[in-house]
C-alpha cells in the first residue's frame, strides 16, 4: 500500500512539473485525488496539517470541510497543497463516515458531523493559537460551515466563510444521487445508510433550521461560489445567500468558458483563485482563464 501510494505521489510530481518538487505535490485533478483516497482513505493532502505552520499570508488557519461521500484528500487533493504552497496554513479532517478508515464519509447526521466540525476548530485555535478561523468549505461542508456558525454559535471562532456551492437550501434527492454517481459504492448507500442525504434535501427539518432568519452571522465574511454548470445542487444558484453582506459569485462570471461542474470546484484553478481573494481581499487579482477547468489544477 505505502509503494502503491509513492507510486501516485510521484505520478502527481510528474504531472505537475518539476517546480512542485521544492513545494507541496498538487493533485492535478479529482482522477488522481480519488486514486490517493483509494489507497488511504485516513490520508489528509499535503501541505496540510502541519502543527507550526505559519502564514504571512493570512493570520487566521484555514480549515477545509469536504462535501458528502468525500474524504479530505480526494475533495480537495487539489486545493489544499495549492494552498499551502501560496502560504496558507491549511488544515483539514474527515467526518460522518461509519469508520474513520472507510473511503465514504461525511454521511452521518448534520447535527453530530457539525460537533465534530466544532471540536477540530478548537483543536486547529490550539494549536496554532490563533482566536479564529477561516472556513473553506464544498458542497455540504460549505452548509455544515454555515450550521456550525449559526445554530451551534460558532461565529465567534470564524473570521471568513467561504462556500462552494453549499446545500444552504437544501437540494433533491435526485441530485444528490447524481452526486453519489462519481464515488464507489456510494449510490448504494443513499436514502438508506446516508442520513446526510435526506437531511440536505430542500424542506428538512436541518435546513429549516438552518434558513430561519438570517443565515450570515455578524463579524464574518461570506463568500459563496458556484458555477453555472451545476448538477447536484438544483436549481442552479440556489446556493447563494441574499442577505446583506454576503458576496455571491458565479466562476463563469470571470471566466464565461470554464467548464467546471459540482465535484470539480476545488480542482479548478479559477475556483482557487476566488477563494485565495475571498481569504485575502487585499491581494486579490482576477484569475488566470487560461487555467480553467479542465486544465490540470496548479
Amino acid at each position: 500500500m505505502i509503494a502503491e501510494r509513492a507510486t501516485v505521489c510521484l505520478a502527481v510530481l510528474l504531472a505537475t512539473g518539476a517546480s512542485a518538487l521544492a513545494q507541496h505535490p498538487v493533485a492535478p485533478d479529482l482522477a488522481v485525488g480519488t486514486a490517493l483516497a483509494v489507497l488511504d482513505p485516513a490520508a489528509q493532502p499535503a501541505g496540510t496539517n502541519i502543527p507550526a505552520c505559519k502564514s504571512a499570508v493570512d493570520p487566521f488557519p484555514v480549515v477545509l470541510v469536504n462535501g458528502t461521500f468525500s474524504v479530505a484528500e480526494d475533495d480537495f487533493g487539489g486545493m489544499a497543497p495549492s494552498l499551502a504552497n501560496a502560504g496558507y496554513c491549511v488544515y483539514t479532517f474527515n467526518y460522518g463516515g461509519h469508520k474513520p478508515n472507510d473511503l465514504i464519509q461525511a454521511i452521518g447526521p448534520i447535527e453530530n458531523s457539525a460537533q465534530t466540525l466544532a471540536t477540530f476548530v478548537e483543536q486547529v485555535k490550539a494549536t496554532t493559537g490563533a482566536a479564529k478561523v477561516d472556513l473553506v468549505g464544498h458542497s455540504q461542508g460549505g452548509m455544515l460551515s454555515e450550521y456550525y456558525a449559526k445554530v451551534l454559535g460558532g461565529a465567534p471562532n470564524v473570521h471568513s466563510l467561504v462556500a462552494l456551492s453549499p446545500t444552504t437550501h437544501g437540494t433533491t434527492l435526485d441530485g444528490i444521487s447524481t452526486l453519489a454517481s462519481f464515488f464507489p459504492d456510494a449510490p448504494e448507500i443513499v436514502g438508506t445508510l446516508c442520513p446526510a442525504c435526506t437531511e440536505q434535501e430542500a424542506g428538512s427539518p436541518v435546513i429549516a433550521v438552518l434558513d430561519a432568519g438570517p443565515i450570515a452571522q455578524p463579524g464574518i465574511q461570506y463568500t459563496i461560489i458556484e458555477t453555472k454548470n451545476e448538477i447536484v445542487v438544483t436549481p442552479v444558484g440556489s446556493s447563494f445567500i441574499a442577505e446583506a453582506g454576503v458576496v455571491n459569485e458565479y466562476v463563469q462570471q470571470f471566466c464565461p468558458f470554464d467548464l467546471v461542474d459540482h465535484v470539480n470546484l476545488p480542482y479548478d484553478d479559477v475556483v482557487i483563485q476566488l477563494v485565495k481573494n475571498a481569504l485575502a481581499p487585499s491581494t486579490a487579482i482576477r484569475p488566470n482563464c487560461l487555467h480553467q477547468f479542465p486544465y490540470p489544477t496548479q
